[in-house]
């Protein structure tokens, strides 16, 4: 078995650039399926999410080439097939092979997908889209079966704005007849990432970005390329490590405007942060205030960066208070956290933070991505040895994280045990 290794109390110098975003790429992949030519992704990171999803394209006839940080996907000999559990559930991006088939064959037959257990994560909105653009649905035991003769433009509404749902349901739409409009429509920057990839295909959607997204129905895609946007929960990871670790730590390729609310909150707290451009120097800061924090839909706090977020609580003086409000089952890490050192209680999906505790290294497992995160940033903090063990679920989102946080001092490996 692999585990990560961390011996703790190194303080961070250097550079670490970010990748493209995980969840960015995780779409753009399958909706490159849509075109009926070549599509090139530039800046793709090395996750295994990345490779699950060629291993699913090239199940369906779809060539892929790929290149260090650019895939080449060309669709004209694509042949419509099933979609197995041995391969959909590696991952929960798996499901956007049901708007980009539903959308470019009018068919899709798919096994659940997997991904992280931090709740529930059910795809009724995802669903409840196909079914407004004509789609009808059967489950079959764990497999989906999605048709449609035509599917039709329709004004979609979701209770709450789902970030898989708006993107799947643009898949379906973009070369549905008519004119489709999501409304209570997720903002986050990679649904305007994969908009503007289906846009440079020739796609007519409007809005992406905004509460209202509207989508023009073609009938062809034609050769396109994109660049994915850099991660920003990578580089909020990072920004969270460098705040408690950092010498001069410089952090290049962000975008300001997609960690608005991160930056904010370090900054209320005490965090040493200068900003330049597209790039971020950052300093351990000696003392940190406790706060408190409620995960939202973006542009509110990220789900993704609560995790990490719960360490850097730790090192805060007095009590910090953390609510999730997107998924009932993403305090895995707590347990482990209190068995280095910290003293953390929960309520519901209320986790309250007694600071300033110091930690200790210790065995601690990684029950999900960001969870595994906030793990290493623990064990990096730790006194002493801490190994961590499910670090399948860290290598799924974070390119290289081994690699880069030994060129900038810190003492980690991966380890067969």
């Amino acid at each position: 078995m692999q585990k990560i290794l961390i011996h703790g109390g190194k303080k961070l110098t250097g550079t670490i650039t970010i990748s493209g975003a995980k969840n960015s790429a995780v779409a753009l992949i399958p909706a490159a399926i849509l075109c009926d030519e070549e599509t090139k992704i530039y800046n793709v990171p090395e996750i295994s999410d990345r490779d699950n999803l060629i291993n699913i394209i090239e199940t369906l006839n779809v060539e892929v080439k790929t290149s260090n940080d650019t895939i080449t996907i060309n669709t004209k000999k694509f042949k419509n097939t099933y979609i197995p559990e041995t391969l959909s559930s590696k991952l929960r991006a798996s499901y956007y092979f049901m708007g980009a088939l539903l959308g470019k064959d009018k068919y899709v037959e798919i096994s659940l997908p997997g991904g992280c257990k931090i709740g529930d994560r059910k795809i009724d909105y995802h669903l409840k889209g196909f079914k407004a653009l004509g789609a009808t649905i059967t489950l079959e035991d764990n497999k989906y079966i999605i048709k449609a003769d035509k599917l039709i433009g329709n004004k979609i509404y979701f209770d709450f704005a789902s970030v898989g749902a708006t993107i799947n349901v643009m898949l379906a739409a973009v070369k549905a007849k008519g004119i489709t409009t999501i409304n209570n429509a997720a903002k986050e920057p990679e649904i305007v990432n994969v908009a503007t990839f289906l846009n440079n295909m020739g796609a007519k959607i409007t809005g992406a970005g905004t509460s209202k997204i509207t989508i023009e129905g073609v009938n062809y895609l034609h050769k396109a390329i994109i660049e994915v946007i850099p991660d920003r929960i990578e580089a909020g990871t990072y920004i969270i490590l460098g705040t408690l670790l950092g010498e001069n730590l410089l952090i290049k390729n962000i975008i300001k405007d997609h960690l608005t609310a991160l930056l904010s909150k370090l900054n209320e707290i005490g965090a040493s942060i200068e900003v330049n451009g597209n790039n971020l120097l950052i300093n351990k800061s000696e003392k940190l205030k406790a706060f408190n924090i409620t995960t939202l839909i973006y542009p509110g706090f990220p789900t993704d960066l609560a995790q990490p977020m719960t360490t850097l609580m730790t090192q805060c003086e007095g009590i910090s208070i953390l609510e999730e409000t997107i998924y009932n089952n993403r305090m895995g890490q707590i347990k482990y956290l209190n068995s280095m050192g910290a003293d953390i209680t929960t309520k519901n999906q209320i986790a309250f933070i007694k600071g300033k505790t110091p930690l200790y290294g210790n065995d601690v497992v990684a029950s999900d991505l960001r969870a595994g995160a906030s793990l290493i940033i623990a064990g990096l903090i730790a006194n002493g040895v801490t190994k961590i063990s499910g670090i399948e679920h860290i290598l799924r989102g974070y390119e290289h994280i081994i690699e880069k946080l030994t060129q900038v001092g810190a003492d980690i490996n991966i380890i067969e045990e």
